[in-house]
């Protein structure tokens, strides 16, 4: 029985199934932002979104029925463990944000689809080189925003008045949000100001947030690799036992073969008399037998 559960889960007509009903699932949640809809089909959404989440359960059961101990050593069945009691605590409860959080059942398709699996596996390995990118660019930023402040607070203190305005204003500039237009203002009293402005925009936008880029697909290249050499490791090992399994058949097909030759050289050594003996003698047909009789 665990062994057929194991196999239905594992089905890929049953991971179909399980992507469509997320989406599906997701897609009612959205009409139910629309008033209309909710007043014509709301008993029918609701009939689906707790349809689709008694399916989520059944699902996780019986992973937990297939896998028992196994089951917590998996960080994706956790994953799916907390949307699914997020998504019933969502429906128990009255309030609006425990509602609002019924959506984050479609973030189960990071742990069905094998795709986005592999994306969040290689933004989680490439969390550890994000993080000294994270400090330098805070350290650009607050050198940036200590040397505006002082250069720029009195000519635009709404942009560069004080230190925590300066660092909103900064990255703000960062992110292409009408940068512009905070540079002319400057730019009005310090003409100047665009060597200070191009070369934030050079350092933070172009070299920082491309290093992110670059720790990410760094990241990916060797989750795929690693993918790639499980792969290489299964088609070895399926043909090693394919090639053990032909020895084996070969040595087997060597032994008849030597025992024959045995066989026949015995039969060549033994008198006449005797040799006749021990050839097998054809059968006769009981209609023969009773002829001769």
């Amino acid at each position: 029985m665990r062994e057929r559960t194991r196999a239905l889960l594992a089905h890929r007509h049953f991971q179909r199934f399980i992507i469509g009903l997320i989406v599906l699932n997701a897609a009612t949640l959205g009409m139910e932002t629309f008033p209309p809809l909710v007043e014509r089909y709301g008993s029918l959404l609701t009939v689906i979104d707790h349809l689709a989440l008694y399916i989520f359960a059944a699902e996780l059961i019986a992973k937990i029925y297939v896998e028992r101990a196994a089951f917590p050593r998996d960080p994706w069945n956790i994953f799916d463990t907390i949307i699914v009691g997020i998504a019933f605590a969502s429906t128990t409860g009255g309030l609006s944000v425990l509602r609002a959080l019924r959506i984050l059942r479609v973030l189960r398709l990071l742990s069905v689809v094998p795709s986005l699996r592999r994306v969040v596996s290689a933004l989680l390995r490439a969390m550890p080189g994000m993080s000294s990118i994270v400090v330098l660019l805070s350290l650009v930023l607050y050198v940036a925003a200590v040397m505006a402040t002082k250069l720029y607070g009195q000519t635009a203190p709404d942009r560069f008045g004080d230190l925590p305005t300066s660092l909103f204003t900064l990255y703000q500039t960062m992110t292409g949000d009408d940068w512009g237009n905070i540079a002319r203002e400057v730019m009005s009293r310090h003409p100047t100001a665009w060597i200070f402005f191009t070369i934030f925009i050079l350092v933070c936008t172009f070299v920082v947030l491309n290093l992110f880029l670059a720790v990410v697909v760094s990241a990916m290249d060797e989750e795929s690799e690693e993918e790639r050499a499980e792969e290489r490791a299964e088609r070895a090992e399926e043909l090693a036992a394919i090639e053990d399994t032909t020895a084996h058949t070969q040595r087997i097909l060597d032994e008849l073969a030597a025992l024959r030759a045995e066989v026949a050289h015995l039969r060549e050594t033994l008198p006449d008399g005797v040799r006749e003996r021990s050839e097998p003698q054809p059968r006769r047909s009981r209609r023969a037998k009773a002829g001769r009789n």
